[in-house]
């Protein structure tokens, strides 16, 4: 699992039918003291989060466990808000 943040939403107004209803958010990696790394992605939320939460994210084959994304074109899905992280 990835830990990130939400930075913005992508709208796809014309898109793959089996992606229809599926919300995409741009994410960005943190780290464990919740500083942006490099880099981002996007991802299908399958739990709703919004700009600015921390949210655990999967790719891969894991992204399409999700009764949302099951058998879809699918590489990364939230899914999961982080409310508090506890680091030793």
């Amino acid at each position: 699992m990835i830990l990130a943040r939400v930075i913005g939403t992508v709208w796809a107004t014309r898109k793959d039918e089996r992606l229809q209803g599926l919300k995409l958010q741009i994410v960005r990696p943190v780290s464990l003291d919740l500083k942006d790394r490099e880099g981002f992605f996007v991802a299908v939320d399958a739990v709703g989060a919004g700009v600015g939460e921390v949210v655990l994210v999967v790719q891969g084959s894991s992204a399409r466990q999700t009764a949302a994304t099951e058998n879809k074109a699918v590489d990364a899905t939230i899914m999961a808000i982080v409310d508090k992280l506890d680091v030793a």
